[in-house]
């Protein structure tokens, strides 16, 4: 019996930017100030950006929402309901050390069916964040 493994090329440095440009090209469309995080997929950072005006928060919520993205291969929208009682990770946002966080926001980036990275987007409204963040992942492939 034979395997073979298929190399998938990572996020770039490039895409990341581009991951950046788009988020934020949406955001201020809809007229909000907005921070935006790119993770590579071993949760590096590859790409920052807050607006001058985005609120302070946005910046921890965007690196916070794209790591939960990343480590569950979900989207955060997704996971909201799981953490409510009686959720199937319910317990999880105290269980681990981590800076996971359950509010929209958070899109996995995938390439050819595989995980290489994430975004997070923080500083609008949770269903905008998460707008925000799908159409830039949309813009990328």
């Amino acid at each position: 019996m034979s395997t073979t493994t298929v190399a998938v090329a990572p996020l770039t440095t490039p895409e990341a930017e581009a991951l950046i440009d788009a988020a934020r090209g949406t955001a201020e469309a809809a007229g909000v100030a907005v921070a935006i995080t790119i993770l590579d997929a071993g949760g590096h950072l590859l790409a920052f950006r807050r607006d001058d005006q985005a609120v302070l928060i946005a910046g921890e919520t965007s690196t916070r929402k794209a790591y939960t993205a990343l480590q569950l291969d979900a989207s955060t929208a997704d996971l909201v309901d799981a953490v409510q009682p009686g959720g199937l990770f319910h317990t999880l946002p105290t269980a681990l050390d981590r800076p996971l966080l359950f509010i929209a926001g958070g899109v996995p980036v995938h390439r050819d069916g595989r995980l290489i990275g994430a975004i997070g987007v923080g500083g609008g409204a949770p269903d905008q964040d998460h707008a925000f963040a799908t159409a830039a992942v949309k813009a990328l492939a």
